[in-house]
């Protein structure tokens, strides 16, 4: 009996999902800021950019030589097979200090054959507002090239952008406002009113009534104490709180692309029959009523949805599946009788356009 007990409470442990509030939230305002340089790489074996169709490689480097007291005779036609133009991205991480290395990403947007080997030239990094904020440089880190058992030599990602660790040093601070004010909001990741709710709620248990207060699907205000320190503290306590999830929306998601689809675990259906090109697909739910085995009644009955799913190609058997009424059993028939991924999209399309498909559609 204990044992029995035991395993209850465990599958019942099992069944509530609670996820801290760090996991489901942001603070707002707290963010990173994309940088942005052009600059040169130097230092290829050969594979740099054909001076002939980028004219602006060569611009760049008489411009770079000349801030060095090089001058180059007009007219000169340079051979810079080991040179290449490129451009160079980095994330401004928040509250970044001055002398802080960041990691920089750099790509050519030349004919460049490949980077590997090259040293990026110390190039500035400027924000939305043409401002400098970081200055890059250093050997840049190129994968994707290696031999195959054999000998033979693969090649698993393009060579024409690689990889700086540190390769930019934080020069400018961006000024912020953490700390200034009474009030924080925090940003729900998804859309959702419950949990909204739900986070408001277990703050004011945790920190008094009034201490949050949701203004609406995403934005979740917070009274916090004034400075830095007290707020990184109150910030610190609030995040790890635990909440109960809510069932989510049940949701389908279609790419476009590569004709998958994913689904969460609320996705059902109810009855429908839809005809697609020579596939028909026919959806019966029905309940299955289970009767106690008592004669006098003394159980419980038992009412079990139950779907019929059958499913005929054209001069083809019929195949049906008995179960549960999900979703997932419509897509593994189908893919068993070779439908495209244009149909089984087309196919889902036409079932949430009937309303056989309880779920949100969504298409990237």
């Amino acid at each position: 009996m204990v044992k029995y007990l035991f395993a209850v409470l465990m599958l019942m442990s099992s069944l509530v999902q609670a996820d801290r509030i760090r996991d489901l939230t942001s603070v707002q305002g707290v963010r990173e800021n994309s940088l942005i340089g052009y600059g040169l790489v130097v230092g290829l074996d050969g594979t740099g950019d054909q001076t002939t169709q980028t004219p602006f490689t060569t611009q760049s480097l008489n411009n770079m030589l000349s801030q060095m007291g090089i001058t180059v005779p007009a007219g000169t036609n340079m051979q810079l097979k080991n040179v290449a133009a490129v451009m160079v991205t980095a994330k401004y991480p928040a509250f970044a200090r001055s002398g802080q290395n960041i990691d920089v990403v750099v790509s050519s947007m030349g004919n460049a054959k490949s980077l590997r080997g090259g040293t990026l030239l110390m190039t500035p990094m400027k924000g939305v507002d043409n401002q400098v904020y970081a200055l890059a440089q250093g050997n840049i880190l190129v994968g994707g090239a290696g031999a195959a058992a054999g000998g033979s030599s693969v090649q698993v990602n393009q060579l024409n952008g690689g990889r700086i660790t540190n390769g930019a040093v934080i020069e400018r601070e961006l000024p912020g406002t953490f700390g200034q004010g009474n009030v924080i909001n925090l940003q729900l990741n998804d859309d959702d009113f419950t949990l909204a709710q739900q986070i408001t709620d277990t703050i004011n248990r945790s920190r008094g009534y009034g201490s949050a207060s949701a203004l609406d699907a995403r934005t979740i205000q917070i009274r916090v104490p004034s400075g830095n320190s007290s707020q990184v503290r109150f910030l610190a306590d609030i995040q790890n709180l635990e909440v109960n999830v809510a069932v989510q929306d049940a949701k389908v998601i279609i790419n476009s692309r590569t004709g998958s689809v994913v689904m969460n675990r609320e996705v059902t259906l109810d009855s429908c029959a839809i005809a697609q090109g020579n596939l028909s697909v026919t959806v019966n739910r029905q309940n299955q009523v289970n009767q106690p085995d008592t004669p006098f009644g003394g159980g419980q009955t038992v009412v079990t949805p139950q779907t019929q799913i059958d499913l005929r190609q054209s001069g083809g058997a019929l195949q049906s599946v008995r179960s549960s009424a999900n979703l997932n059993n419509v897509v593994r028939a189908l893919n068993t009788l070779g439908a495209t991924p244009m149909e089984l999209m087309s196919i889902l399309q036409s079932m949430q356009s009937a309303g056989c498909l309880r779920a949100k559609v969504e298409i990237i």
